[in-house]
């Protein structure tokens, strides 16, 4: 390396932001389109619900072009709101991969199953493998928290709500949700390593609300996870 060289300094990596189409709720997916090319997003993150546009894969592209917003991710409808959007549970994780493949990009959010799902819960980490692998997609499993009632945990995840100790080759971490399992972000993600595939920017309290807060108005370490990401020449999609 030349002296003149070593002299320049080093341009900081850009990470691209993305902002997600729950975000902008109740507003549609072509607002959030809309919003995050007025913003100066990098991209957007795709919910699927029950709205027909984010279910169809040859509208998103076009938005996509419209307004010069890269597809981030799918998040696959595995929630309690989403529970009647493309039927079975491992339907949706199928048809999320396989929109994610037409819409060029390779990252699907997903949430672990519920206790109450059966071999869709029992098989889940060898069933998402199956698929990432079929359809040459990142299937990353988010962070969830536990739920309580009466002050003691109602078991609803199997196998569990915390995806840093289970055999999933990628993970999505949200801040929010780490408040009210009152995770330290810094250190889930440390642990995670190259496992670590998504950030969901946001903050949170540890009071059983799922509040995904401005980042710096809730009480995870979110400035010193981002850093750490950053020196640590970390290559993912955070969105918020």
């Amino acid at each position: 390396m030349s002296e003149e060289s070593m002299d320049q300094p080093t341009q900081p990596r850009h990470y691209p932001v993305a902002l997600s189409s729950s975000s902008v709720y109740p507003l549609t997916v072509v607002d959030t389109f809309s919003l995050a090319r007025d913003v100066g997003y990098d991209g957007v993150e795709v919910m699927v619900t029950g709205n027909s546009i984010s279910q169809d894969a040859n509208q998103l592209i076009k938005l996509s072009e419209r307004y010069d917003q890269p597809i981030a991710a799918i998040h696959a409808p595995t929630l309690l709101l989403t529970q009647q959007v493309w039927g079975s549970a491992w339907n949706k994780i199928e048809k999320s991969a396989i929109m994610a493949k037409q819409v060029g990009c390779t990252n699907v959010v997903a949430h672990p199953p519920f206790r109450w799902q059966g071999t869709y819960a029992t098989q889940f980490a060898e069933g998402v493998r199956r698929i990432q692998e079929e359809h040459g997609v990142k299937i990353a499993v988010e962070n969830m928290y536990p739920w309580r009632a009466r002050g003691r945990e109602a078991l609803m995840y199997l196998p569990h709500w915390n995806p840093v100790t289970q055999p999933y080759d990628y993970v999505t971490w949200d801040f929010s949700h780490a408040s009210i399992a009152d995770h330290n972000s810094l250190e889930a993600v440390q642990d995670l390593g190259e496992r670590l595939t998504h950030v969901h920017l946001c903050d949170g309290h540890n009071n059983a609300k799922d509040e995904h807060l401005v980042p710096g108005r809730g009480t995870q370490p979110v400035k010193e996870t981002l850093e750490y990401l950053r020196d640590s020449d970390w290559d993912g999609v955070v969105v918020v």
